[in-house]
């Protein structure tokens, strides 16, 4: 998965937005105000921070040692980073595959909506 593809997969969410709070070269997703995923799309490897459910955070840096760990700058309990597998030039970085990074994002967007307050979520569903 290059950036511009974990950019435009972050953005394809319902309300999803991309923000710049901390600086112009950290890329922050939220919906309805709420951050899913943080991400530097220039960084090498490329890695994107995600909410996770405290549980699966810890059965997923158990399962992908190296690869998923506790959330750099973040809750460590909630949060992983994820280094993902950037191909800039055709070659894999060594990092998940892009079916295991699209599942974690969606995860982790689902588990922010789903903290959202009903009216909100309702909001979310209407076309």
């Amino acid at each position: 998965m290059t950036p511009g593809e974990l950019r435009d997969f972050c953005l394809s969410f319902n309300a999803a937005v991309e923000d710049f709070p901390f600086s112009p070269e950290i890329s922050v997703f939220k919906v309805l105000g709420k951050m899913f995923a943080l991400t530097s799309l220039d960084g090498r490897p490329l890695t994107v921070n995600l909410k996770c459910d405290p549980d699966d955070a810890i059965r997923l840096r158990d399962d992908h040692p190296g690869l998923i760990v506790p959330g750099w700058h973040m809750n460590k309990r909630h949060w992983n980073t994820v280094t993902v597998g950037s191909v800039p030039d055709g070659r894999p970085e060594g990092g998940l595959p892009d079916r295991v990074v699209r599942e974690l994002v969606e995860d982790s967007y689902d588990l922010v909506v789903a903290g959202l307050p009903r009216a909100e979520r309702l909001r979310l569903d209407r076309p």
